[in-house]
């Protein structure tokens, strides 16, 4: 296949990151992949290049400035542009209550979840300001935390309410450059990170309780059409989740 656009995704060696990455390349962009484990994002890539795709893997720790600023570096050498991309590496800590976290497990979140994704925006609005034709498309993985806690989730909670705020902002800053910017709030798509769901979660009443998961897939099509937009059209919020997952009436 022919790649029309190029997408950067972060978090790209394994779960919703993988997915979506996989998902950009059949739709039609050359899609470089970021990611702390190379041997994860090689992986990746040979399914890129399974489906007919183009991929560029990239080794990158998203809470190093200049981890980040080399990869957008080999990003425009590679292609000389950038369409679209997707904030989506982040990390949690055990579900402990919040009195019992380090200052280290607290900034390792914060670092990774809110630092990450503003390093690799200010980086993207970069680019897509200067390059021609001008403007693209910034997608953050808000997570349904964004929206409401669980249990013993101050850092991820708090960082992914950060991100809407980060949303916000790129979205009115964008405008002038022609770049869009908006966000999906994620629940409960099948991973090896929400592998757990089907065994049991803490409830907001101190409760254990399986809760359902949905296909990945969902997920990766909901970006894929997020990014398919016309820059003059945004998707600037939209939750995707496992239906029968608690989520309206949490708590």
């Amino acid at each position: 296949m022919t790649a029309t656009k190029i997408a950067l995704v972060t978090g790209a060696g394994s779960g919703i990151g993988r997915a979506v990455a996989v998902a950009l390349a059949v739709a039609g962009h050359a899609v470089v992949l970021a990611g702390r484990r190379k041997d994860t994002l090689e992986e990746t890539a040979a399914t890129i290049g399974a489906a007919g795709g183009t991929a560029l893997a990239v080794p990158t720790d998203v809470t190093d400035p200049a981890s980040v600023a080399a990869l957008f570096d080999r990003t425009k050498a590679a292609y000389g542009r950038l369409d679209v991309l997707f904030n989506n590496a982040g990390i949690n800590v055990p579900p402990i209550p919040m009195e019992d976290l380090t200052l280290e497990q607290w900034r390792a979140v914060v670092d990774t979840n809110l630092t990450g994704p503003f390093l690799c925006a200010q980086h993207a609005i970069r680019l897509m300001k200067a390059q021609a034709p001008r403007g693209g498309r910034i997608i953050n993985n808000g997570s349904i935390s964004a929206q409401v806690p669980r249990p013993h989730s101050a850092p991820y909670t708090a960082t992914k309410h950060a991100i809407t705020g980060l949303t916000r902002s790129i979205a009115l800053d964008g405008r002038k450059h022609d770049i869009a910017c908006g966000q999906i709030d994620i629940g409960n798509a099948a991973t090896e990170m929400t592998r757990r769901m089907t065994t049991g979660v803490l409830q907001a009443n101190g409760t254990m309780a399986v809760e359902p998961t949905m296909d990945v897939k969902a997920v990766a099509d909901t970006v894929v059409l997020m990014a398919g937009l016309p820059l003059d059209a945004n998707v600037q919020f939209v939750t995707v989740m496992a239906t029968e997952m608690p989520f309206i009436g949490r708590g």
